[in-house]
């Protein structure tokens, strides 16, 4: 059957639905299921998503959703697909630019208005907490148990883990989440979800009522999201399996090598024990480097932009260009 509701985890579903002049009431409820402590925003207004540090030799930044409401506060908004090494630092290095535009050129006292960054994952960043879905991350006392300021705030949703049936639903934020886990694969606003703003939201989301350009443009997204995962997924499982490969044969050549010389000085069993682990462990790494550039290689193939290769292998752009 052919899908009546856009896809929100391709870039032109996530912006039609949360990214327009028209989409602001959606947006602005959105965000109060996820922060309800914070109450309910009432202005909103999109800022522009693109911003340079102070120098042309400071890095560019660049956010899908940049917007501010009524009290100054400054909301990053982004869909992730796929994981990154780096990822918590790229959240952290992105949320400085909107506290340094905050700056008062002349005699200021260095108040702040908050700011918010909200990470929609298409994945799963950590594994050691199963059921957590949604971690609420900010600055925090370690001695007094207390956050130390409400200024700087980091909210990230891993998707995936979001596994509740309609039945299951119970919270606000339950509803919101279901829906973007399940949109695409719907025909109906669910019987359990009656809140009006749903209703424009699946509206909004109705593939049949957009122009032939933005089928087309949406269609291209699709394509453009399945590519990237494809290659992401590829080039991991490749890269693994080289990598096991090239671990145990230069482990087993770096075992012997460090077997002989331990078992020189303290006897050869036991050096050939300790060499062979050591040598498996540099074998190891020398195989983690191949998977990446394997990596690296897949995704350049496919024409993705060398920045986003450097962020998610973690790889420097000159070897990047090298492969």
């Amino acid at each position: 059957m052919k899908e009546r509701y856009v896809n929100p985890f391709t870039d032109f579903g996530f912006k039609k639905l949360f990214g327009e002049e028209s989409s602001k009431e959606i947006l602005m409820d959105f965000l109060g299921a996820i922060i309800p402590d914070k109450g309910k925003i009432t202005k909103l207004s999109f800022l522009q998503n693109e911003h340079l540090g102070a120098s042309k030799e400071d890095r560019k930044a660049i956010f899908d959703l940049y917007c501010e409401n009524e009290k100054g506060e400054k909301f990053i908004v982004e869909l992730q697909k796929a994981k990154q090494e780096f990822f918590r630092d790229r959240s952290l290095y992105y949320a400085t630019f909107p506290i340094q535009e905050q700056a008062i050129l002349g005699d200021w006292n260095f108040k702040l208005n908050a700011v918010y960054t909200i990470s929609i994952m298409d994945f799963v960043f950590d594994d050691e907490y199963p059921d957590l879905f949604m971690n609420d991350v900010r600055l925090f006392n370690m001695n007094t148990q207390k956050v130390f300021t409400d200024k700087l705030r980091f909210i990230y949703l891993e998707m995936p883990k979001f596994v509740k049936k309609e039945k299951e639903l119970v919270t606000y934020l339950d509803k919101w989440l279901y829906v973007l886990n399940n949109l695409y694969i719907l025909d109906k606003i669910p019987a359990k979800i009656k809140e009006k703003i749903f209703s424009k939201f699946f509206e909004k989301a109705e593939i049949a009522k957009y122009t032939p350009k933005e089928r087309e443009d949406y269609q291209k997204s699709v394509k453009a999201t399945r590519d990237f995962k494809n290659v992401v997924e590829t080039g991991i499982k490749d890269g693994i399996e080289i990598g096991k490969k090239q671990g145990i044969r230069i482990g087993i050549k770096e075992g012997i090598k460090e077997g002989i010389k331990e078992g020189m000085e303290k006897g050869m069993e036991k050096g050939m024990e300790k060499g062979m682990e050591k040598g498996m462990e540099k074998g190891m790494e020398k195989g983690i480097k191949e998977e990446k550039k394997l990596t690296a290689k897949a995704m350049k193939t496919k024409g993705l932009d060398v920045n986003l290769i450097v962020e998610i292998t973690g790889l420097s752009e000159e070897e990047i260009n090298k492969l």
